[in-house]
């Protein structure tokens, strides 16, 4: 399955699974939408080219599931007083900073994408999605999540599994599927990173962090800093990531545990940020960009295939300081994967 053909959504499934086994009637409502999104395998509408730069459209599903809905917002008109709409707006404008200020990309695709959202889709739904085509998002129960259009790493999280759509094409199963999870929360945390100006000593490395609504335990979806860490509810269970592959994950849920296991790669990454130091997008965001869109990696290239891209590419970016090749070799050894 590749990243256009997958709904891949920021809350993983064993998540909802859960609370609903629980009688938390919001997540059987979302499981269930997530389960027709991924049935029905709609081919979508062909990609809406923008004018050169930023171009942005918002709707507004107006809790209903009809895509896109109705348009409330677009480039260049002053604010909402829907607050959703203006945080969707905002988040899109910061992952198209990121990758146009720090990697010279024209949009989502390159050939500049004009950046789709739909807000309020369906009522209570505990999610927010891309689809191959747009962003998607809930306003969340309250009770456990809040409005998924609040946290811009959520946002450059989901928007950059159109980059990985549009250039590597990494399958959503698996290590590559882990892999293709773990690249959208690293270029997510960087949005928000490069959004704040912050170094990779003072970044949260947390994804999502803000989302949980008050009174669950936990302070965000994941953390890269130390996975497995990022919640501990009753509610929720434990967050099941692990940093090291000794503890990978073998399991026939999540398409093989793609939300799991992406915990070993980000673990990587947040060793590489912090041993280069400063802002992380600076070098150790170069590299894994580009191993992702240098055209040598495989749809179902495993962690050592992808470990192996980004040695290849701090070597060829940074020629002259071969200690940034062994630092990415360092930090993939650290969680027990050896480029070779």
């Amino acid at each position: 399955m590749t990243t256009a053909d997958a709904i891949c959504a920021i809350v993983p499934p064993y998540v909802l699974d859960r609370l609903a086994e629980a009688g938390h009637e919001p997540a059987v409502h979302s499981l269930a939408l997530d389960a027709a999104h991924r049935a029905a395998r709609l081919v979508p509408p062909p990609p809406v080219t923008g004018a050169p730069g930023l171009d942005r459209v918002i709707h507004d599903s107006g809790h209903g599931q009809r895509l896109p809905g109705r348009t409330v917002r677009t480039e260049g008109q002053r604010a909402s007083a829907d607050a959703s709409v203006n945080h969707a707006y905002d988040g899109l404008g910061a992952t198209f900073a990121l990758y146009a200020d720090v990697f010279g990309r024209h949009s989502i695709d390159d050939r500049n994408l004009r950046l789709d959202a739909s807000v309020h889709y369906g009522r209570n739904y505990d999610n927010a999605f891309w689809n191959g085509h747009q962003m998607v998002f809930g306003d969340g129960d309250n009770v456990v999540f809040g409005d998924f259009t609040a946290c811009v790493d959520v946002i450059g999280h989901e928007l950059t599994h159109g980059v990985t759509q549009f250039t590597a094409g990494l399958d959503y199963q698996d290590q590559p599927g882990a892999l293709n999870e773990s690249v959208s929360d690293v270029f997510g945390s960087l949005v928000k990173q490069y959004a704040l100006r912050q170094g990779a000593a003072d970044a949260d490395w947390l994804i999502g962090a803000g989302l949980l609504a008050p009174g669950v335990q936990g302070v965000a979806l994941r953390s890269m800093k130390a996975p497995g860490t990022a919640y501990d509810d009753p509610r929720l269970g434990k967050d099941p990531q692990p940093a090291h592959m000794r503890d990978y994950v073998d399991t026939s849920q999540d398409n093989g545990g793609v939300h799991i296991n992406s915990g070993i790669p980000n673990h990587a990454f947040y060793l590489l940020a912090t041993a280069l130091g400063g802002p992380a997008w600076e070098r150790a965001g170069r590299i894994w960009y580009d191993a992702l869109t240098g055209g040598a990696l495989a749809a179902d290239a495993d962690f050592i295939a992808f470990a192996r891209a980004t040695v290849a590419a701090a070597q060829a970016r940074f020629p002259d300081d071969r200690s940034v090749a062994d630092t990415v070799t360092a930090s993939w050894a650290q969680v027990g994967v050896s480029p070779g």
